[in-house]
């Protein structure tokens, strides 16, 4: 195999016939969600008024660590998948690193980033399920994006629920959306009795993805034959986004190299587990080292400074309790411009996992992700999402060490999405006209204090 060899792609046979359920093989299993009412551990069917039955069969496996994509899914995945990994030779030359840096680029699927991958077989399931409606939040509008092409392949219509302050800052988003036959509400909305109770308390809140989940969820359970959808956080969604991994696996090899390091942006969780975990089932039985390193925004800081207990997973309570990294279900986060990046809590795998030491987590401020961002687009052509930015960002910190240390270490990152419906945001940094945030220790305790 050429070392000058830039693009790794696999054929569509070897597209994975299987997600990896990392629940199966964790050490220590992740805290049952609760109910609310009850504080009794949830069973699958205590969430079918919500989400289709075969997802939260799903949502609550932790026996079985591989379970079979349906064939209608895989052969719409042939549509964009394998997708490539790429060796960043600009990005190494640009930093003058020793490091061996390779990206999975999921900005190739048609919707422009890894969402699709949980869209179509959520839209499978529900429609197997005979449910004619669906729902879901979107914050920087990528999933919503994602969930409206799904419901189109499968004759569904989609009601989508976007923060308010996205809306606004990626009209072409919604537009996207709107294409495909969506319906789009900035969140916080009058439509819901969750929207206007926020209105009211607050009558120009910009929105977070905690309300828009809210309102999602509350027109999915006052709608008939509705199911309710969404576009991380959860195990099962995860759980579909472990394709990248699989991939990523077996083009690493093609590359002849493996990863000390695989870094992902990290809003909920669903990209980072995606490309992690098959990965870090490795170090869980064979006892391989790889770091796994998750990059959150300074401003939603809920892995490097949140708290571990039980809470919601939106803003008007209607979610079971979830064992989590949380900053507080109430937070309000800043109007960053990576908005699938400003929601309160993480993922209970993710959780459980990071307690467990499996993975490390990073902060990284708003300006230091487009500075990245932008060092990468001229270095290799590409303009990321400005929550990739985050991940890029990270990688440039770990590939400076090595260059400090002389150390030949291999990094894998994913490319979550690409930013061409982000220019907006790009346009701001290139003025000089965004800014970073400040989050005080008090701020976040003064939060977490409320949910007591």
């Amino acid at each position: 195999m050429s070392n000058n060899q830039k693009r790794f792609i696999l054929p569509e046979e070897e597209i994975p016939r299987y997600w990896y359920n990392i629940q199966a093989d964790m050490v220590n299993k992740p805290l049952p969600p609760l109910n609310p009412a009850t504080r009794e551990p949830l069973k699958a069917e205590d969430l079918f008024p919500i989400f289709a039955k075969e997802l939260c069969r799903q949502e609550m496996n932790q026996t079985d660590a591989w379970i079979e994509i349906p064939d209608e899914v895989r052969d719409m995945y042939k549509y964009y998948r394998s997708t490539p990994l790429v060796r960043a030779f600009g990005l190494e030359k640009a930093l003058g690193t020793p490091a061996h840096i390779y990206f999975k680029n999921e900005s190739v699927s048609p919707m422009g980033s890894h969402k699709l991958n949980s869209a179509i077989p959520q839209a499978y399931y529900c429609k197997q399920e005979g449910v004619t409606n669906v729902t879901t939040e979107t914050g920087a509008g990528q999933w919503g994006a994602s969930l409206a092409y799904a419901a189109r392949l499968f004759g569904l219509e989609a009601a989508v629920y976007q923060v308010k302050i996205s809306y606004e800052q990626k009209p072409y988003r919604r537009s996207i959306m709107q294409t495909f036959g969506a319906q789009v509400t900035p969140s916080p909305s009058m439509s819901t009795r969750a929207g206007k109770d926020i209105l009211t308390v607050h009558p120009n809140y910009q929105g977070s993805l905690g309300t828009a989940i809210s309102e999602a969820i509350e027109l999915a359970t006052t709608t008939p034959n509705c199911k309710y959808t969404l576009g991380s956080v959860l195990n099962h969604v995860a759980l579909h986004q472990t394709v990248i991994g699989q991939e990523a696996e077996k083009q690493m090899a093609m590359a002849g190299e493996y990863p000390d390091m695989v870094i992902a942006c990290f809003g909920g969780g669903s990209n980072f587990g995606g490309i992690a975990f098959p990965f870090m089932r490795h170090n869980i039985l064979e006892g391989k080292q790889t770091r796994f390193i998750a990059a959150e925004p300074a401003s939603c800081p809920k892995l490097t400074r949140g708290k571990f207990l039980y809470d919601f997973g939106d803003e008007a309570g209607y979610t079971p309790l979830l064992p989590m990294f949380t900053l507080g279900h109430n937070f309000a986060p800043a109007n960053i411009h990576a908005g699938g990046l400003r929601y309160h809590g993480a993922g209970v795998i993710v959780s459980q996992l990071l307690k467990d030491k499996m993975m490390e987590a990073v902060d990284i401020q708003q300006l230091e992700s487009f500075e990245a961002g932008v060092l990468f687009a001229r270095a290799e052509g590409i303009i990321p999402a400005p929550e990739s930015c985050h991940a890029i960002a990270a990688t440039i910190r770990e590939a400076n060490r090595c260059k400090e240390r002389g150390e030949e270490k291999v990094i894998l990152f994913n490319l979550s999405g690409h930013g061409l419906i982000d220019m907006a945001s790009y346009d701001k940094f290139l003025a000089g006209d965004l800014q970073n945030y400040e989050l005080t220790d008090a701020d976040i305790q003064r939060n977490l204090d409320a949910l007591k």
